[in-house]
């Protein structure tokens, strides 16, 4: 594996694409919550989640990865979802309880990253497995957007929650992964009194 470029690479084409992501979580907002639209809230949220599965291979297609990249993108990621699934509660798309369930998660991993930072100088790199569960969540809430009771609509709601369970459930996992890798690391640093966080 190429080793990435630690270079203050800005003006790329997948970082382009983290952007978009960015600007439309208040597009989004706008959208569902004061103009009440349903169809133009679906493709904001689709566009995103393509930009999403698209920016790291885009990234290693054109040898366009950076730092400044893989800070942003999960930085993204955590605000999407935490203003997608609060906004969907608020019209009653989705229950009061997933968005208890991810906001607990993101929050409790901010409290995790500042302890591995502050102990060991290093910070999480994402996995596999935690760059799924960001997938299968920014996936279904598309889906959520359109689930109804009939037609479409309950297509919809299946393909919606089959995408949402097993993105809560591999959020929760990676987030007892991460504590693992977390508690690994400080223990290595506790154990090497030579090494120093940086």
């Amino acid at each position: 594996m190429a080793e990435m470029d630690e270079s203050p690479k800005v003006l790329t084409i997948p970082n382009g694409l983290t952007l978009l992501r960015a600007l439309g979580i208040p597009l989004f907002l706008w959208l569902f919550l004061k103009e009440h639209s349903v169809g133009w809230s679906f493709i904001v949220l689709t566009v995103g989640a393509i930009t999403d599965y698209f920016d790291g291979k885009v990234a290693r297609w054109l040898h366009q990865e950076s730092a400044l990249g893989a800070a942003m993108d999960p930085t993204i990621d955590r605000a999407y979802i935490a203003a997608t699934v609060i906004a969907m509660a608020i019209r009653d798309f989705i229950p009061w309880w997933l968005v208890g369930l991810l906001v607990l998660r993101d929050v409790y991993m901010a409290i995790l990253l500042v302890y591995k930072r502050k102990r060991t100088g290093k910070i999480f790199e994402v996995t596999f497995l935690g760059k799924t569960a960001t997938f299968n969540l920014l996936y279904a809430f598309p889906f959520l957007l359109l689930a109804g009771d009939h037609g479409i609509g309950r297509f919809a709601n299946i393909l919606g929650w089959s995408f949402a369970i097993w993105g809560i459930g591999l959020y929760i996992y990676t987030a007892i992964d991460y504590t693992v890798e977390a508690m690994k690391s400080v223990r290595a640093i506790s154990q090497s009194p030579h090494e120093r966080p940086r």
